[in-house]
């Protein structure tokens, strides 16, 4: 994608400026003119309205009905290629890219979701004589290797045993679970690794043979409540993985969970919609969304809206240091999760979305001639298979057409944190137990 570059040249110089200039060296003039980039493609590219033209009647020729399919290609200068690319129709997954985009609107790429965990009661030769309360803001991938560094955390104040309750305050998530009880039942089994589980002790394992095994014993049960206890005590914040990095896990792995809990956190499907469609700029009308994952038809979005969505997110993420493709699965770099069996030319960030009758593909393509272009193709019919094959052919052909210019690089700040990552546990008194 090009940026614009914004240069002002002044005529005249104050006065107050005039010793300083008179140091300067003189400087020869810069060859930008002659860049590459300052030579502007074409306005529209008959071959690729050609190809989308071409993959419509492929399927009609397949007895597949025109008019529950949707195209879009658009770039920085213009639209490229569409097909009723302005009807909003069951997107599946490509939900998720309004979630991404209403996600970073609400909160930032770099936020991070916190868990308080208090002491309601007293603590005396390592027990709590007491409650432990903990207080959730809606981290959706609090998962096991979370609550073991969370439980070695509490043993490093000085916590092995809890003679009180485990109280769940909020929004507490842990494995994609969002009920509190259930949530707060897997917390007290993962802060005491007597309780464990054979799948548990794997996930341990492979944290590394450095990681300690918490030993923090709850005698009471799970208890919700909706305020913190007036005698609570904060003992430590533990800080979520940056939304940057969840996005990532969500759109990689299509996590309807995880997707679901921001969307939630946010204030529900249509506060998404809303976001969405004000920050990309598109009719409301164009993002309809009934939840944040995607599942269920009544999901409709144009494929138009979701290019422009794509690029939004590009656009704001740049203040980041960040691009739509560090969010994204992207072909030759991430061979897991929705890559798995298909056969995207490399360097194309996409996102795959998949119902019983809806298979749909979106992304970004970088080339040299225009840019990073962005696509949007939705069908609707009985065999997904066959969809799939096709719009794995459709970008094939794009690719052929155009020079794409694979980029691999993700940000090193995307790498720098990890599940059960100890430094994400903030005490915030000393240990004095």
């Amino acid at each position: 994608m090009l940026e614009i570059i914004g240069f002002c040249l002044a005529s005249t110089v104050p006065n107050i400026l005039a010793k300083e200039q008179t140091n300067l060296e003189k400087i020869e003039p810069l060859s930008w003119q002659e860049a590459d980039i300052f030579v502007l493609p074409k306005a529209t590219d008959s071959q690729v309205e050609s190809i989308v033209t071409e993959y419509i009647q492929d399927l009609t020729a397949l007895g597949i009905s025109a008019k529950n399919q949707g195209v879009w290609l658009q770039s920085d200068w213009t639209s490229l290629g569409n097909y009723r690319g302005k009807v909003p129709i069951s997107a599946a997954s490509l939900t998720k890219v309004a979630t991404t985009l209403g996600a970073l609107e609400k909160w930032g790429a770099s936020h991070q979701f916190e868990t308080l965990v208090y002491a309601a009661g007293s603590v005396k030769n390592g027990v709590l004589q007491g409650d432990l309360v903990v207080r959730g803001s809606g981290d959706p991938l609090f998962v096991w290797e979370e609550a073991i560094a969370l439980g070695n955390a509490l043993n490093k104040l000085g916590i092995r045993q809890v003679t009180g309750n485990l109280v769940i305050v909020d929004n507490f998530y842990m494995n994609f679970k969002s009920n509190p009880a259930v949530a707060g039942s897997f917390l007290k089994v993962g802060l005491n690794s007597r309780l464990w589980s054979r799948a548990i002790r794997k996930q341990h394992v492979n944290m590394g043979g450095n990681v300690p095994q918490p030993q923090l014993a709850i005698s009471g049960t799970v208890s919700v409540q909706n305020t913190i206890p007036a005698n609570a005590q904060l003992l430590l914040s533990h800080k979520s993985l940056t939304l940057a990095q969840i996005l990532k896990q969500m759109n990689i792995y299509s996590n309807n969970y995880v997707a679901q809990m921001l969307a939630d956190s946010a204030g529900g499907a249509r506060i998404v919609s809303k976001i969405a469609a004000d920050a990309a700029k598109v009719p409301p009308i164009e993002i309809q969304l009934i939840n944040g994952s995607g599942l269920g038809v009544d999901n409709r979005i144009s494929p138009r809206a979701v290019c422009a969505m794509l690029s939004t997110i590009d656009r704001n993420l740049k203040s980041e240091s960040l691009r739509v493709t560090d969010l994204f699965p992207v072909s030759g770099r991430d061979r897991h999760g929705t890559m798995v069996g298909r056969h995207i030319p490399s360097g194309m960030a996409v996102k795959t979305g998949t119902l019983a009758r809806v298979s749909a593909l979106a992304g970004v393509i970088p080339t040299k001639e225009r840019g990073l272009v962005c696509f949007a193709i939705i069908n609707q019919g009985s065999n997904v298979d066959l969809f799939r094959s096709k719009q794995d052919s459709f970008l094939q052909r794009l690719s052929r057409h155009w020079q794409v210019i694979p980029s691999f690089a993700r940000n090193n700040s995307l790498k720098n944190s990890y599940f059960g990552d100890s430094s994400r546990n903030i005490p915030i008194i000393e240990s004095q137990i």
